[in-house]
């Protein structure tokens, strides 16, 4: 809601009672209009609105305890069409629209925040809404590097923050899968192999005129500073050629990314969400490398390069893919929301205060999995980790990848 229209409703109400005229309260104001009453609304805003932030703005949109007062992105057309669609929404033009999400979060009528933007800015949003006092649903991948998820961890329970990851998957599309592995009907399942990638690459793409209707600057926020590219920044699914999720400034890739998704669907069937593993193992078989994670209770989560979009449960008796088309097809639930739903799921929760289905420590814990993946891959070799020291056992190259140089002011 545009706050100086605020101001004059308070002011204007002051009037009235002071020349004795009654009030006259709209029926939304009382929850007569089918919607809750202002007490029991959610205040929400959306940052980074192209793409899958434009799905989950409309995702939010449908919830009737869901009041969204404004929008936030560095490009002026993107931050138009979120704006215009929240005002069509309500049939006013309250919606505030912001470049700058330092001033979304420091509103203080602001309960909630979405962020969709690219993946090295999730962690400096996240910590710095949990901050300004506000609850958090973020997309995956949530972590651009191993060191981030500590720090994401401590800021949510610091400021007595709701979190919820964004992997609308692990919920929707898997559920049934793990309802089967925890109730026997593979048998004993002690490992479930995950097929995603590719990594993501360097970048040096040629310089090109930076166009009027983006905030450079704030796109790159802490990745290291770069020539304006349309292919660096245009983009989002697209992880094997130009786009933003292609280049590791950015992003982790393929791996990362759809690996949000198996990773977490691996870890919630195997029943090891809060666990880390404490092996990540370099092998090689006919010259294609791959991965088996050992975790402490003797459970095994394997990755492969190729990316495939599978993950594959073995138990002792039978193998499936829960998921045989190369990208899995999104159940979109009809848009009702609820607990059955990853955007329903985190109203609840804020409203409850009761801890959501991605809660951050389960979000951290998959997370590391891909991040894991990459740095093995990229030092060539298997390794050992220390989950409470947070570092790798004995190995200063792989430990200096569990983190990023980051700009000026963007430091955790």
């Amino acid at each position: 809601m545009n706050t100086k229209r605020r101001g004059f409703l308070k002011a204007g109400t002051s009037a009235s009672i002071g020349l004795g005229i009654p009030d006259i309260i709209p029926s939304s104001a009382l929850g007569n209009d089918g919607r809750p009453a202002p007490s029991n609304r959610v205040v929400m805003a959306g940052i980074g609105l192209g793409n899958k932030g434009n799905g989950d703005q409309q995702d939010f949109l449908r919830h009737k305890e869901v009041q969204y007062v404004a929008v936030c992105d560095v490009r002026d057309k993107i931050l138009n069409i979120a704006k215009n669609r929240t005002d069509s929404k309500y049939g006013n033009k309250d919606c505030e629209a912001y470049v700058d999400y330092r001033e979304v979060i420091s509103r203080d009528d602001i309960d909630a925040v979405h962020i969709a933007t690219p993946d090295h800015w999730h962690a400096q949003m996240v910590i710095d809404a949990c901050r300004h006092g506000k609850d958090v649903f973020c997309q995956k991948p949530e972590t651009r590097t191993i060191e981030e998820g500590p720090l994401m961890v401590d800021a949510v329970h610091r400021y007595g923050r709701i979190f919820s990851g964004g992997s609308q998957r692990v919920m929707e599309d898997y559920s049934s899968v793990v309802m089967r592995c925890w109730g026997g009907h593979f048998g004993n399942v002690k490992s479930i192999n995950v097929q995603v990638g590719p990594m993501s690459k360097a970048c040096n793409l040629e310089p090109q005129s930076i166009p009027d209707d983006i905030n450079w600057e704030l796109w790159l926020g802490p990745a290291p500073w770069a020539p304006y590219n349309s292919n660096r920044c245009d983009g989002n699914f697209e992880t094997s050629g130009n786009s933003w999720r292609s280049y590791s400034d950015y992003s982790g890739g393929g791996l990362t990314d759809w690996g949000a998704h198996h990773f977490g669907g691996a870890t919630f069937a195997l029943d090891v969400r809060d666990l880390q593993p404490e092996e990540i193992i370099l092998q090689e078989d006919e010259g294609q490398k791959h991965i088996t994670f050992k975790y402490p209770n003797g459970k095994q989560i394997t990755h492969n390069r190729p990316r495939t979009g599978n993950m594959r449960v073995s138990g002792t008796n039978e193998k499936v893919d829960p998921k045989n088309e190369p990208i899995p097809v999104y159940a979109d639930n009809d848009g009702k929301g609820g607990r059955g739903s990853i955007d329903g799921d985190f109203i609840q929760c804020v409203k409850t205060r009761k801890q959501p289905f991605r809660r951050i420590e389960h979000v951290i814990n998959t997370m590391a999995l891909p991040l894991f993946a990459s740095i093995a891959y990229t030092v060539n070799r298997s390794l050992k980790w220390d989950s409470n020291k947070q570092e790798f056992i004995g190995d200063n190259e792989a430990n200096r990848l569990t983190r990023v140089a980051r700009r000026e002011p963007w430091q955790l």
